[in-house]
């Protein structure tokens, strides 16, 4: 495997190291596959699925997509003041790809 793939790999790997990002990727997908048409989600949404986590309010939601997205995991847009989420095919395929190898 070629050295950059590698490093992209990493850096995927670590973003989801961190728990907080780990349950907003998954629920990213779950909405994906929910919602194939649409596979994205709003960050007043996001602020909801990580509720659970325990105080979580919207710069630390900023934080993680930020992250998620330099991983190349997540594409994000703007929608006037709503930041729109949607997972990376690109990323979720290199994912896959590496999974696939290692198993």
């Amino acid at each position: 495997m070629p050295a950059n793939q590698v490093d992209k790999l990493a850096r995927m790997f670590r973003a989801l190291s961190n728990p907080n990002r780990l349950k907003l990727f998954m629920n990213l997908l779950e909405e994906s596959k929910l919602d194939l048409a649409k596979g994205r989600t709003h960050d007043c949404f996001l602020v909801k699925l990580l509720g659970g986590l325990g105080d979580i309010g919207a710069p630390t939601v900023s934080h993680h997509v930020k992250e998620l997205a330099d991983a190349g995991l997540i594409t994000t847009e703007r929608d006037g003041k709503q930041l729109i989420c949607s997972v990376d095919p690109d990323g979720l395929a290199a994912l896959r790809a590496a999974l696939t190898v290692a198993g």
